[in-house]
């Protein structure tokens, strides 16, 4: 009697336990459903450790991004060609880029729809140990850039300027960005092409700059979205509130200076603090409301490009929208 009461323990034990594995992995599987639907639902953005995606970071920090249905989810990454793997793919609705890639994008078959140029820059920036103190001493030298990107085409430029060979001038494809700054530390690279505030980062070290791409007065960096999404009535109307969002963000960096963001730049960018506090002033670069590309900027791209890209689609901004400053 008392081993048939033991062995009954043990079905009925065996049971429960079955019952509980179940409904854990029902609920599991109801969870994960609910957190793709969600995630589904959002607004995606792939974005860089840099500075031109900082009204992105304080918009989502300051909950200015709240009133959009569905959300906005910053999805983050380390190189241009990641970003641009996950548009390609339709892991996400928008990225940050510059306009070589968004162009050549749109060659490959990713029409997309231009929601804002913003205030990127590239600096060429040579390794001190190189003691390279002017262009046409790149000659025979390796230069850190990203395959049909912005820097890629400003690699050509000061090569042309300085009238050096193109087999004289090693590209090297450095994509990731952290990759690349170490390449620096270590001596790796004879000269690199770096955006804010890795190049802060890199003066701050006493290496050199050469040549800064705002000098061609080109606004190369934009933010830009999948067309075929923001056609879906519900997409459009979270992009008309991203907008409003968007300008909110940077009506308060322009108003109190990157040094009030600090600690978010800390994080974001993985830099020092006084990496942060040698940037330059907002001021004398500041971030751009809404507005599309510059026509003669898309021109000058497809020449070197050697394409024709579709016409220039952005979204309509009213300036007078921003409000509620941080």
């Amino acid at each position: 009697m008392k081993k048939l009461i033991s062995i009954l323990s043990v079905v009925l034990l065996l049971v429960a336990c079955g019952q509980s594995y179940e409904e854990t992995k029902r609920i599991a599987n109801e969870n994960r459903r609910e957190a793709m639907r969600r995630d589904s639902a959002a607004l995606k953005i792939a974005v860089l450790p840099t500075l031109d995606c900082l009204p992105l970071y304080v918009a989502e920090h300051y909950q200015l991004f709240d009133t959009i249905s569905g959300g906005v989810r910053l999805k983050h990454f380390t190189a241009q060609m990641d970003c641009d793997t996950a548009m390609e793919r339709g892991r996400v609705e928008g990225t940050v880029t510059d306009l070589v890639r968004a162009i050549r994008m749109q060659q490959r078959g990713t029409k997309l729809r231009y929601v804002t140029v913003t205030n990127a820059y590239w600096q060429l920036i040579t390794n001190r140990n190189a003691r390279i103190h002017q262009l046409k001493q790149l000659d025979d030298k390796m230069v850190a850039m990203t395959r049909f990107s912005f820097t890629d085409m400003m690699t050509d430029k000061v090569r042309d300027s300085v009238k050096l060979k193109e087999e004289r001038v090693f590209k090297v494809q450095i994509n990731d960005v952290h990759v690349r700054m170490q390449m620096l530390l270590n001596n790796e690279m004879d000269a690199l092409w770096l955006t804010e505030p890795q190049a802060s980062m890199a003066r701050l070290m006493k290496h050199l700059v050469v040549y800064d791409s705002r000098s061609t007065k080109m606004q190369p960096g934009v933010l830009a979205f999948r067309e075929k999404e923001m056609r879906h009535p519900e997409r459009a109307k979270q992009l008309q509130l991203f907008v409003k969002a968007y300008n909110q963000a940077c009506d308060s960096i322009n108003k109190h200076g990157l040094k009030r963001y600090r600690e978010l730049i800390m994080r974001h960018c993985n830099v020092r603090k006084e990496v942060v506090d040698s940037l330059p002033d907002v001021k004398k670069n500041p971030y751009i409301y809404v507005q599309g590309p510059r026509q003669e900027d898309v021109a000058r791209i497809e020449q070197w490009l050697g394409v024709s890209a579709s016409p220039v689609k952005e979204v309509k901004s009213d300036k007078k929208e921003v409000k509620g400053k941080k």
